[in-house]
């Protein structure tokens, strides 16, 4: 018990200490290498990251909904190279209603095995499989089977769904297992969009009561286009790489760096029990359009303020009586594109490109977006052009 009265200097340091008692640590990044093709500017994301990540879970191989097995070959001098720990994962696709439980033990046997082989700081498997909870008892099973395959030191990590949470046989499924990712991005109907941070906060609450080991969330870095027809059945997904499909709508989900950014740092203020660290999915690279730019990931990472700067401007085109309008981002947040652009000229001819169109009003002439996007930080874009036989005036984003 403090006396009553205590010197203003004493009080001082007491708070002091106080505060750097309750000061939790930044949670620990993972990142999930979700490519199948290993590029160049892959090799560049994880060498430029690495600093800021914990460990690497790689796609190893995966099982389709029916049952073909497909295995990955990642680059691994640039896995060895980054020091960091690397944890394979294998997806075993939600619709597979059956597996024959011998031959997947043996596969996944086979790839433990080569993996261990690499010269990699090989750290365990994740199983990542989005299974109705009616499977749960059967997925049970096929890792108490797999856990005496794992050599001393490497860990069984498992992705988990939210929808898993009201399932009597949760706690079973995760017990089996060293670690659970729990994943909230990208698990309700595309029309409630990609991440929902006061959803996605009451599953980590409820999550963090049904496990007493450490624990992991799994955080979009990303977006992704979805299709539907005229039915309302979703159609195509477009996220790694587009697919062409013919669809009677479709929208634009994205994760906002800056939005992330607030969550994890709400995160960070009121750490749930148990959790120990964030995997996003999924790495970015700067041939991947729907994932952040590499400025973004790297401030989410690093918990440096994002700066936002979106500007429009007319630039000279090769036609001397036209001009270009651009879209530029000039800071470290990817930002959603401008739903307005005021045209402020008495030019004879414009019209829009790249998802605006041009609309005639009686307070004037404007750009419109007609379909939602985010430009990434450091690019521009070019959203339509005017044709002017005097001077221009001036565009402006609506605010």
């Amino acid at each position: 018990m403090f006396r009553r009265f205590v010197g203003l200097a004493g009080l001082a340091v007491a708070f002091v200490i106080a505060g750097c008692a309750s000061r939790q640590p930044p949670l620990a990044n993972d990142a999930y290498v979700w490519q199948h093709q290993w590029t160049p500017a892959l090799a560049r994301s994880i060498s430029d990251s690495g600093q800021e990540l914990r460990a690497w879970r790689v796609l190893a191989a995966e099982m389709d909904g029916r049952g073909q097995w497909r295995t990955f070959s990642p680059a691994w001098p640039v896995l060895a190279a980054s020091g960091k720990p690397v944890i394979a994962v294998v997806r075993l696709e939600g619709a597979l209603q059956q597996w024959d439980e011998t031959v997947l033990l043996e596969r996944t046997r086979a790839l433990l095995s080569q993996w261990r082989l690499q010269g990699i700081r090989f750290a365990g498997i994740e199983i990542d499989h989005d299974c109705a909870t009616s499977r749960l008892p059967a997925y049970t099973h096929f890792l108490a089977s797999l856990r005496p395959l794992l050599a001393p030191g490497e860990r069984l990590s498992i992705t988990a769904l939210p929808t898993w949470l009201e399932s009597p046989g949760l706690d079973a499924l995760l017990a089996q297992a060293d670690e659970t990712v729990l994943q909230v991005h990208a698990v309700q109907s595309p029309r409630a969009g990609l991440f929902q941070p006061e959803r996605a906060r009451a599953w980590l609450r409820e999550f963090a009561r049904h496990t007493g080991k450490p624990w992991r969330v799994a955080l979009p870095a990303y977006g992704t286009r979805v299709s539907w027809d005229d039915q309302g059945r979703v159609v195509a997904i477009e996220s790694e790489r587009p697919t062409l499909v013919d669809s009677t709508e479709s929208r634009e989900l994205f994760a906002e760096p800056a939005a992330m950014q607030r969550f994890v740092a709400g995160l960070e203020a009121d750490v749930p029990h148990g959790l120990a660290g964030i995997v996003w999915f999924r790495l970015p690279t700067e041939g991947d359009e729907r994932a952040w730019s590499m400025a973004s990931w790297h401030a989410v990472l690093r918990r440096t303020p994002l700066t936002s700067s979106i500007t429009v401007n007319t630039v000279p085109s090769g036609d001397p009586s036209r001009l270009d309008v651009q879209i530029v981002n000039s800071g470290t947040s990817d930002m959603a594109l401008p739903a307005l652009v005021r045209i402020d000229s008495a030019c004879e001819a414009a019209d829009g490109i790249n998802g605006y169109a041009l609309q005639r009003t009686p307070q004037g002439l404007y750009l419109q977006r007609t379909r939602v996007g985010l430009l990434r930080a450091g690019r521009q874009l070019a959203i339509g052009w005017l044709r002017c036989s005097r001077s221009p005036g001036t565009v402006r984003i609506d605010r």
